[in-house]
C-alpha cells in the first residue's frame, strides 16, 4: 500500500517538474535539484513562453496540473498580502477549465455514499450536470418526495490526487526556502501549509452544509435573503444535496429586465447583505461573485455555494471597524495601529517607510469624494502595503477584503451610481457605540479577568526565578538598536519621570505627617510664621497635575 503511494507520488512529482521547465521555470526545478532525480525531462523548449511575465508562466502552469493546483491559485488569490501584486494578478484569472467526469461515476460515488441505488434514492437525476468545476460537478435532481434538489458530487480519485499533490507541495516549499532567497522573503512554507489547510476544509461538503445551516440561521434578520436548505440524509463529505434555486444570475441582465426586477434595489440588498453577515454576524460569503448570487422572481437574493466563508471574533470586527475609520478619517497613524492589532509586525520591520507608504496609500484618497471610494479596492491597497513590509494578516481578514471587492463589483455594475460607504457607515457607526458601551467593556473585562489574575499570580513565582538567576550571576542583557540615542533618551525620561513620582510620594508623606500632628497637638503648623500645610498642599496639588499631564500627553496613560 505504501509502496504504491510512493509510486504515484513520484509519477506526479515528474509531472509536475516537467510541467515547470515547460513553461519557462525550469530554474525551479534546477534549485531545488529536481533535476538531478528525475531523469528523462525534457529541455525548457518554447521561445513564446520567454516572452511572458512570471505571472503568467506560473498562471499557465497551474491551468495545466489540474484541479488542484488550479483551486489552490484561487484560494491564493485571496491572499494580497502574501502574494506579490503581478501574479496575484494572474491567478485571479485562473479559470477551472475542467470537464465533466462520466454519468456512470456520478451514480457510483453517489450510491457508495448514501448507500441506496440512484432509483431509489432520487425520482429523477439528470445525467448532464449543469456545472462543472476542479473539486465536482451539479447535477439536477427531483426526490421521492417531489422536492427539487441540486446534488453536488465530488471528482473521483480526487482526495488522492489532492493529498499526493499537497504533499508535493510542501516538500517543494522546503526544498525552495533552503535553495531561493525569494522563497525564504515570502515564507513558502507558510504559505503552502495555510493554503493546503483551506483547500481541505473545501474538499469537506459536510463543513460547506454546516456553513449553509448557519446562513439560513442568520438571514431570518434579512427578509430578502434566501438560503436553499440542506437535505443532510442526502448529503456526505462527497456529496451535498440542497434544495434547487429557480433563479437568474445577477450577470444576466437582460434577464433581470424581462422578470421586472429593479437593478438599484438588487445592488443595494447585496451590499447591505454582506455588511451586515461582516459586521453584525461575522460569518460571512468569501465568493459573492453573479454565480453565487441569484435573483429571485420576487426580487429577494438567493446565496448558494458555501465553500469559501470567512468568520471574524468580536475582536477581528473592532479592529476591522477601526481600520474602517481610521480609511474614511484619512489617518496614517490611525490605519498603522489598527494594522499593528490585525497583523504580526516582524521586529525587523523599518517604521519610517511604512508609515511613509501607508502616507502615500492615504494621498491616494485624500480629498476623493466617499461616494468615489472603494472600500475593498482601499482593503486591497493596504494589503500590499502589509505584503511589501512582510506584515502577515490574518486570512479571514484578506478573504473579507477579496469579498468585499467581489461584491462592489457586483453592485456597481448593477447601479454605478451605489454609494457603497453610505450602506456601510450606519454599520460601522452602530459598531462603534457597542465599542463605547459600558456593558461591552465590563464584559469584555470579566472575559479577560482570569488572564489578569492569572499574570499577577505569575509573578511571585517570576520574580523568584529571576532573582535565583542574578545571584548565579547568569543574568546577560543585550540591547542593540540603530536609534540607540533616541532609546537612551527615552530611559532617561522615564528614570527622570520616575524620580520626580518617588519624590512626590515622599512629599505627600510628610506632609500627611504634618497633618497628623497638627490634629493631634490642636495647633496650626507654622514654621517662620508661614502655614506649611497649605503652602506643601499646593505644592504636592500642582506637582500631581503636572505628573499627569506628563503621562497623557506622553500618549501611554
Amino acid at each position: 500500500m505504501q509502496h504504491g503511494k510512493r509510486i504515484r507520488q513520484l509519477q506526479r512529482y515528474r509531472t509536475i517538474v516537467t510541467a515547470i521547465a515547460r513553461n519557462g521555470l525550469g530554474y525551479v526545478s534546477d534549485g531545488i535539484g529536481a533535476r538531478d532525480r528525475l531523469r528523462f525531462i525534457r529541455k525548457p523548449e518554447q521561445e513564446e513562453i520567454q516572452t511572458k511575465s512570471v505571472g503568467e508562466r506560473i498562471r499557465t502552469l497551474l491551468e495545466e496540473l489540474g484541479p488542484t493546483f488550479v483551486k489552490l491559485g484561487q484560494i491564493a488569490s485571496t491572499r494580497p498580502d502574501l502574494i506579490p501584486a503581478n501574479i496575484l494578478v494572474e491567478l485571479e484569472r485562473l479559470q477551472d477549465h475542467v470537464p465533466a467526469f462520466p454519468y456512470e461515476e456520478v451514480t457510483q460515488i453517489i450510491e457508495a455514499e448514501l448507500g441506496d441505488t440512484i432509483e431509489n434514492l432520487f425520482l429523477n437525476f439528470s445525467i448532464t450536470p449543469i456545472a462543472a468545476a476542479s473539486i465536482g460537478q451539479v447535477h439536477r435532481a427531483t426526490l421521492r418526495d417531489g422536492a427539487e434538489v441540486v446534488v453536488k458530487v465530488q471528482r473521483p480519485g480526487i482526495q488522492k490526487l489532492v493529498e499526493t499533490d499537497l504533499n508535493i507541495l510542501a516538500d517543494v516549499a522546503k526544498l525552495g526556502e533552503g535553495a531561493f532567497e525569494f522563497a525564504q522573503h515570502y515564507r513558502l512554507i507558510e504559505i503552502v501549509e495555510e493554503l493546503s489547510k483551506a483547500f481541505r476544509q473545501e474538499m469537506d461538503y459536510t463543513m460547506e452544509a454546516h456553513s449553509a445551516e448557519k446562513f439560513i440561521a442568520y438571514s431570518k434578520k434579512l427578509p430578502y435573503i434566501f438560503v436553499p436548505s440542506v437535505h443532510w440524509e442526502y448529503s456526505t463529505k462527497r456529496v451535498m444535496t440542497t434544495d434547487y434555486v429557480n433563479g437568474v444570475k445577477l450577470s444576466d441582465r437582460q434577464q433581470l429586465k424581462r422578470m421586472g426586477l429593479d437593478n438599484k434595489r438588487l445592488a443595494e440588498r447585496l451590499a447591505t447583505a454582506i455588511f451586515h453577515q461582516v459586521l453584525v454576524d461575522g460569518f460571512f460569503h468569501g465568493d459573492p461573485h453573479p454565480g453565487n448570487v441569484m435573483a429571485l422572481p420576487d426580487g429577494r437574493l438567493a446565496l448558494i455555494d458555501f465553500g469559501m466563508v470567512g468568520r471574524l471574533s468580536p475582536g477581528t470586527k473592532k479592529h476591522f471597524a477601526s481600520l474602517v475609520i481610521a480609511l474614511r478619517n484619512q489617518s496614517s497613524k490611525g490605519v498603522i495601529r489598527a494594522i499593528s492589532y490585525m497583523g504580526v509586525i516582524p521586529d525587523e520591520v523599518d517604521q519610517s517607510k511604512l508609515y511613509a507608504d501607508v502616507d502615500e496609500m492615504r494621498e491616494k484618497y485624500y480629498q476623493v469624494p466617499l461616494n468615489q471610494i472603494s472600500l475593498g479596492t482601499a482593503i486591497g491597497d493596504l494589503f500590499m502595503v502589509a505584503n511589501r513590509h512582510h506584515i502577515r494578516i490574518p486570512s479571514e481578514l484578506t478573504l473579507l477584503g477579496k469579498s468585499l471587492l467581489t461584491m462592489e463589483g457586483v453592485a456597481v455594475a448593477l447601479d454605478p451610481e451605489i454609494k457603497i460607504f453610505d450602506i456601510a457607515e450606519p454599520f460601522g457607526k452602530k459598531l462603534f457605540v457597542e465599542q463605547l458601551d459600558p456593558r461591552e467593556i465590563w464584559r469584555g473585562l470579566l472575559e479577560e479577568a482570569p488572564d489578569y489574575f492569572k499574570l499577577i499570580s505569575d509573578i511571585p513565582v517570576t520574580l523568584k526565578q529571576l532573582s535565583l538567576v542574578v545571584r548565579k550571576g547568569k543574568l546577560r542583557m543585550e540591547v542593540e538598536s540603530p536609534q540607540l540615542d533616541t532609546l537612551m533618551k527615552k530611559m532617561d525620561r522615564i528614570s527622570n519621570q520616575l524620580s520626580f513620582s518617588i519624590v512626590l510620594l515622599a512629599l505627600s508623606l510628610v506632609m500627611v505627617g504634618l497633618i497628623v500632628g497638627a490634629a493631634l497637638n490642636h495647633s496650626q503648623t507654622l514654621f517662620w510664621g508661614l502655614p506649611v500645610i497649605e503652602i506643601g498642599f499646593g505644592v504636592t496639588l500642582a506637582m500631581f497635575i503636572w505628573l499627569i499631564y506628563a503621562i497623557i500627553r506622553s500618549g501611554r496613560f
